[in-house]
């Protein structure tokens, strides 16, 4: 086995960035889980100063926010976001400003230390959900999330049902799937009914909709392809599968990613892998952005490498599940 880096075998085609309707903040690397999977490489150790939002960033998102209407929707990940102490402030005051608020919740996170009334704090606030569960099988969540995530993730999921969560069409809750290998994701529409059938007949649980994301190799997957010498077989089959009808509903053509630093990149993949904003005018700080105003990050390249290649393979992949059915 070596670590060297497969040869690519296709270019990425470019992309430009047509607006900023969504910012993405990725508030910090804290997680209670370490899953094998996690392209952020967030973990319970990742509790420093240097892997979490200073509370100047945190004021910074809302300074943008309440300066650019445009900007929609505030998604916020992490880690789990909601281990950060300014999340709750955050969420609040960004609903204030009449903002959609997305956060992306890994379920068990509720049954931490002070975060039992999570599903009602998300419901008085009006959030939209997006839950990991990468399976309807115990053995698969377990392998991928640690031993015990399932039933108590399948536990978070009824408790948010309770508070409406899943049920109402106001209270949204989608479900996030991922393959647990090399394999690329199912039929988004076709999984989305066995999910809704084996959840609904053996827990009583129901969501709004499921979202496919591929495995993007990049950090522990990354690492973990290599240790089995899968990581060229594995780019080859994204740049096989890469569909060009794709590159029209990629995230990155109308978001903007904020890093805990307060750095910009273009999604949170990007981030992670520290490719900050194409160009050498524009900002590259969310501080000089406030500076210089949105519109210096609009029809602006994106940056891209080969693990962009994960967005565009089959029916391609977006925070927000398949880009085409």
């Amino acid at each position: 086995m070596t670590a060297n880096p497969p040869t690519q075998r296709l270019t990425f085609p470019a992309l430009q960035r047509r607006s900023v309707a969504t910012l993405q903040f990725n508030i910090g690397r804290l997680c209670n889980q370490a899953c094998r999977h996690c392209h952020v490489d967030s973990s319970p150790a990742r509790s420093g100063p240097e892997d979490n939002a200073r509370d100047d960033v945190v004021a910074d998102v809302l300074a943008l926010l309440e300066r650019e209407p445009g900007i929609r929707t505030l998604d916020l990940t992490g880690g789990a976001p909601e281990l950060h102490p300014e999340f709750r402030a955050l969420v609040i005051a960004a609903r204030k400003l009449s903002r959609t608020v997305f956060v992306r919740h890994n379920l068990t996170v509720q049954f931490e230390p002070g975060q039992h009334d999570l599903p009602q704090f998300f419901a008085e606030q009006g959030v939209t959900l997006f839950c990991s569960l990468p399976c309807y099988l115990e053995e698969n969540v377990n392998k991928q999330r640690g031993k015990g995530v399932f039933a108590t993730s399948l536990q978070a999921l009824q408790r948010l049902n309770e508070a409406g969560f899943g049920k109402h069409t106001e209270r949204e809750l989608h479900l996030v799937y991922n393959p647990v290998g090399t394999s690329l994701p199912p039929p988004q529409l076709a999984l989305e009914a066995d999910y809704r059938r084996i959840l609904r007949r053996d827990y009583a649980i129901e969501f709004t909709r499921l979202l496919t994301i591929t495995n993007q190799p990049i950090h522990r997957f990354r690492d973990d392809l290599l240790r089995q010498g899968k990581l060229q077989d594995y780019f080859a089959k994204l740049e096989d599968a890469f569909n060009h009808a794709t590159l029209d509903g990629v995230m990155c053509r109308d978001s903007l990613s904020v890093r805990w630093d307060g750095q910009l990149f273009d999604c949170d993949f990007n981030l992670v892998q520290g490719l900050g904003l194409a160009g050498e005018a524009g900002p590259k700080t969310l501080r000089q952005l406030l500076e210089t105003g949105l519109a210096t990050v609009q029809d602006c390249a994106v940056a891209t490498a080969r693990h962009c290649f994960a967005c565009t393979a089959g029916a391609g992949s977006t925070c927000g599940g398949a880009v085409v059915s």
